[in-house]
């Protein structure tokens, strides 16, 4: 298959630019700040989701309600996400309005307005989003693990905490976005059919600045809880355990054990504990993978007297891989790739995974993704099923 169309440049505003050009009459447009989660400290865990948030409230060229009547009036979609390393702003219309899109999205990270009655608004938004998240079990324990996978400030929730939420002053919102928001921290990204000129002459109308991000070191860590809770019927438990980062040499396998274990509905742990035995309706398995960190969680929903069985039942699926076959390893290799290729469906995926790739190291990863699949060998799948510590979280009915 013939490799799309792709150009990557440093511009001298600073600015990184990736621009994947296709056939197909719409584009997405992103641009996106390499500051997230992963470095806040404590005391302003929060703050990016809280900024995230507050850009949308008005700039000094579109009020609140403009800046997503632009874009929806015109059949498209604007959102935006924090992560932990990054923090994305994006839309996606037809693709004669191009230069449309790429302004909002400038507009987004240079002109926030952070007035303080929206921003005072917005808290309370924010503040009812942490309690949802709470009160959900499900992401209640998958947030728990997290917190017994790593060390405080890393562990803590990325929309933080409603203590640290009700502290964020509009002060301190300001500072931070002044220190952070700057073109060397920017990548600007576009997947669409439009021309590498027009995505270079978009890129370069960002006002130049230079600032630098401090690192946050992240500490490892594991251990155990389980929490009682009054009004649920159902217990949730979730096992989590350490897996290579997106710049290890074996990244590539950790997908491809996680696709064994839970991927789908042939997935082993869906088989084993779901379709055989009936002791859950839902069960999922995830890979989170970032430059600088990695991490596997196992979510089961099942009854409160058979959290223990499904906890050894999930561990002897794990321990099952050291035995792995060859067969079974190319099936799940054949799954990774084309789930990868119709994903490439959408240009906002698309335009995501070359934002990951991009975090990770080098965009260009992207395409060699089937070549680096197939070269996993079973040595190195099975090598991750040698489970030396894990963490366990579980929520369970009082």
């Amino acid at each position: 298959m013939k490799q799309p169309e792709f150009y990557r440049k440093k511009l001298d505003n600073g600015i990184t630019v990736i621009h994947e050009k296709r056939n197909i009459p719409i584009f997405a447009v992103a641009s996106s700040i390499k500051f997230g989660a992963q470095y806040e400290n404590a005391n302003i865990k929060g703050i990016s989701h809280f900024i995230e948030h507050l850009v949308f409230k008005g700039t000094k060229k579109r009020n609140v309600d403009e800046i997503s009547r632009e874009v929806e009036s015109k059949g498209g979609i604007i959102n935006a996400f924090t992560g932990e390393e990054i923090t994305c702003f994006w839309n996606k219309m037809p693709i004669k309005y191009f230069c449309l899109g790429s302004d909002i999205s400038r507009d987004l990270v240079t002109n926030p307005l952070f007035e303080e009655e929206p921003l005072e608004r917005e808290r309370k938004v924010i503040l009812e989003e942490i309690k949802m998240y709470n009160d959900n079990p499900s992401t209640f324990v998958l947030e728990r693990i997290k917190e017994k996978l790593y060390r405080s400030p890393f562990n803590m929730s990325v929309a933080g905490t409603i203590g640290t939420v009700a502290n964020l002053s509009r002060e301190k919102i300001i500072n931070l976005f002044n220190s952070v928001y700057s073109t060397n921290n920017i990548i600007f990204s576009v997947v669409g059919d439009v021309s590498w000129d027009e995505v270079l002459n978009e890129a370069k109308r960002f006002p130049k600045t230079n600032k630098k991000i401090n690192e946050i070191k992240i500490g490892l860590r594991n251990g155990e809880e389980i929490y009682k809770r009054k009004g649920i019927d159902q217990a949730h438990e979730v096992i989590g355990f350490h897996m290579p980062n997106l710049k290890e040499k074996n990244r590539y396998s950790a997908e491809i054990f996680d696709g064994i274990l839970g991927g789908g509905m042939s997935s082993r742990l869906f088989q084993e504990i779901r379709e055989k035995r009936g002791l859950c309706y839902a069960i999922k398995s995830n890979l989170e993978q970032s430059k600088n960190y990695a991490y596997e969680m196992i979510y089961v929903g099942t009854t409160k007297n058979k959290i223990k069985k499904v906890r050894e039942l999930i561990l002897a699926e794990i321990k099952k891989i050291q035995n792995l076959d060859l067969n079974v390893l190319n099936e799940a290799k054949e799954r990774l790739i084309g789930l990868r290729e119709i994903n490439k469906e959408k240009v906002d995926s698309t335009m995501f995974d070359l934002l990951q790739e991009e975090m990770g190291g080098n965009a260009e990863n992207y395409y060699k993704y089937e070549e680096n699949i197939s070269k996993v060998k079973l040595s190195d799948v099975r090598k991750l099923s040698n489970l030396k510590n894990y963490s366990f979280v579980a929520l369970v009915p009082e």
